[in-house]
């Protein structure tokens, strides 16, 4: 009985192992590895926890959750704290144990958000490799109380190596990361080193040109071309200034003012709280701020803008007004332009949210909300 019980948890790590090595994306991988440890397993229900270094916790994968535990899309499994997570945070829990009963099944018994179809306790295992720890797994099944040594040091195997491939593929996107900023920053230095001095060139050699004919359409025709590089040559700072932007290491406020001053506006800024955000959050806010400023170059009427940020441990809020020409906007309707779309997609992928109040003749305000 025991050499067949031995042969079955070996099957378990050889096919969660398989698993995990062809896998490059993180939440497709976890939701595929969850599903194939519980149906060699014989066991029912499971869900995974992503917790930070700031004790926020984010349900990344789940199967077969009851329907008390998806009421209002997951609400129980995505707000409110538990005892695994406190004993996490604590320091508690080190390796796979029991928890005697669940919060979150016990709360919606309680407050009756559902059929819970049996479930009352589940095994939890913390997700880690070496010192590094990522959250947790946790495994549940009917009317089942209780898991055994053996099933305990299976799932606690398993967990090693859930955590090995997850430090794998932030190690790789990683360094996707690095050869992304790598590869801008060459594209930059090669727009500037040509395409820019190309026209910063044909600007100086339109007014010189200029200065030696005396023929009126001459002159005209070569003062739209020295406008229209001038035009170019601005188009082509901001696009180095996308590409690469400059001052963004001195923070995301610094960044965004200084190109203001490359579109030639005015920017006015007012930061509260100490900044000390995430790459991912830094670079979603630089981008959007980009736009915002961008569309008061072109659309606003106005030189002028205010941007307000506001760190707090749970969220950043940044605020980019103008009291230009303003536009209808509606907000029940789709976005009036890709670049607002864009925005809202951008703000979408780190769990944010965009507002944007506009009305004719009173200026636009841009409001967008990361949680940290």
């Amino acid at each position: 009985m025991k050499d067949e019980q031995r042969i079955q948890e070996l099957h378990t790590l050889k096919t969660i192992a398989e698993t995990l090595n062809q896998a490059n994306d993180l939440h497709l991988m976890l939701a595929d590895v969850l599903k194939e440890l519980l149906q060699v397993t014989g066991l029912d229900t499971g869900w995974i926890f992503f917790i930070d270094e700031k004790e926020n916790f984010q349900l990344v994968a789940d199967y077969n959750l009851p329907p008390g535990l998806v009421w209002k899309k997951k609400k129980p499994m995505c707000e409110g704290g538990c005892w695994c997570l406190d004993r996490y945070n604590d320091g508690r829990l080190q390796r796979a144990a029991n928890i005697i009963n669940c919060k979150r099944i016990e709360d919606a018994i309680e407050y009756d958000w559902g059929d819970t179809e049996g479930i009352t306790h589940h095994a939890t295992v913390p997700l880690r490799a070496g010192e590094e720890k990522f959250g947790l797994l946790n495994i549940a099944s009917p009317y089942k109380t209780h898991f055994t040594d053996e099933e305990l040091a299976l799932l606690e195997a398993v967990a090693y190596q859930i955590g090995s491939a997850i430090k794998r593929i932030k190690l790789v996107e990683k360094e996707q990361q690095v050869a992304l900023i790598d590869e801008r920053n060459r594209l930059a230095r090669d727009l500037h080193d040509s395409v820019n001095q190309l026209l910063f060139s044909l600007q100086l050699t339109a007014r010189g040109t200029k200065e030696m004919t005396d023929d009126l359409k001459v002159q005209e025709m070569l003062t739209y071309m020295q406008e229209v590089s001038h035009e170019a040559l601005q188009e082509m700072r901001a696009l180095i200034w996308q590409l690469r932007p400059q001052g963004l290491e001195n923070g995301i406020g610094s960044a965004l003012c200084d190109y203001g001053k490359v579109l030639g506006l005015t920017v006015c800024i007012d930061v509260k709280g100490i900044i000390d955000l995430p790459n991912h959050v830094e670079e979603c806010l630089w981008r959007i701020g980009q736009e915002a400023l961008n569309n008061i170059k072109k659309h606003a009427g106005t030189k002028n803008a205010t941007i307000e940020l506001e760190i707090t441990k749970k969220q950043v809020k940044l605020m980019i007004i103008d009291k230009g020409c303003g536009f209808q906007y509606n907000p029940g309707v789709e976005m009036p332009s890709l670049g607002l779309a864009g925005m809202k997609e951008r703000i979408e992928m780190q769990n944010g949210s965009l507002g944007i109040q506009s009305e004719i003749g009173k200026g636009t305000k841009v409001e967008v909300t990361v949680p940290l």
